[in-house]
């Protein structure tokens, strides 16, 4: 392989990838992974890694398949109605770059970018813009519940630093009351762990039920955020 293994960088992108742009060439890393439904597609996994060591890698293949990338690593009938899903939301990235994406255009085009590639970095860099005032309003109205706490950054200057997904705990509430409470006001999310078990262990939550997570996106409005601080305060009160 190209480099030692122990200085290889990997890096979970599942969680980011909805939230803004993504360019491994400028990161660096060497493998880069996430899934498709959480940028609105289908269960698609989707692996980057550089051509060397994809190449040095060895695969569990069959011994018909090819040797070289992506041969190796895609054997057999692909996923195609997945792949056509992916497409689909590859175009709802492109229809935001033509509705709400000009200024972000602009600068892109003189950086170089053209085509498909300017407009899918051109949406995603409107869609972190716009989710930075989603990221501000859920703090806002979770931590004007009293009893709350966000397990997580919540310093209005480090927003760059994290999505519009918040988790938090009510003193006096459990997880699951508050979320079953939520989803009667129309708000959909999710209690619990998450999978994210050595987290919750660490923080000492995971016995008394883990945490509530809410997340917006970019469809999502600042009234409805607002909507939302306004349940989880009468839920706060019962």
């Amino acid at each position: 392989m190209a480099k030692d293994a122990g200085a290889l960088v990997y890096i979970d992108a599942v969680q980011y990838a909805p939230h803004g742009p993504i360019d491994v060439q400028n990161i660096g890393c060497d493998f880069l992974v996430c899934s498709a439904y959480k940028f609105f597609g289908p269960h698609v996994g989707i692996l980057y890694g550089k051509l060397e060591l994809l190449k040095d890698l060895r695969a569990y293949k069959v011994r018909p398949a090819p040797n070289n990338p992506p041969g190796k690593w895609m054997t057999g009938t692909q996923n195609h109605e997945g792949i056509a899903g992916v497409l689909g939301a590859l175009e709802h990235f492109e229809w935001l770059a033509g509705q709400f994406a000009d200024t972000q255009k602009q600068s892109l085009t003189e950086d170089g970018f053209t085509g498909r590639q300017l407009n899918l970095k051109a949406a995603m860099a409107a869609v972190r813009a716009y989710e930075f005032e989603l990221s501000r309003a859920l703090i806002e109205v979770v931590q004007a519940v009293s009893g709350t706490h966000i397990h997580g950054i919540t310093g209005m200057k480090r927003l760059d630093e994290r999505v519009p997904t918040v988790s938090f705990t009510l003193e006096g509430k459990h997880p699951r009351q508050i979320a079953e409470a939520l989803g009667k006001e129309g708000f959909y999310v999710w209690d619990g762990n998450y999978y994210a078990l050595a987290v919750t262990e660490r923080l000492g939550i995971e016995s008394s039920g883990g945490m509530v997570r809410v997340g917006a996106a970019h469809y999502n409005t600042l009234d409805e955020v607002a909507r939302f601080g306004e349940a989880l305060k009468k839920i706060a009160n019962i």
